[in-house]
């Protein structure tokens, strides 16, 4: 896949909006410290909710 990650169209609708975390480990490496930097990550992300940016700023004004 030349390092890309790509859903191939799988659930292409049921996945609008969702918060995907892509590791380079293989299901049998992926361990207890692996599952602590996905949820690391998904804490620094911006959740959005569906919106833009620029309706988020406009919520809080």
């Amino acid at each position: 896949t030349s390092g890309e990650q790509r859903l191939s169209n799988f659930m292409l609708w049921q996945l609008a909006y969702a918060e995907l975390h892509f590791s380079p480990l293989l299901w049998p490496d992926f361990d207890g410290a692996a599952f602590d930097k996905a949820l690391d990550d998904f804490c620094l992300r911006r959740r959005r909710f569906g919106m833009t940016d620029e309706q988020i700023e406009a919520q809080g004004a």
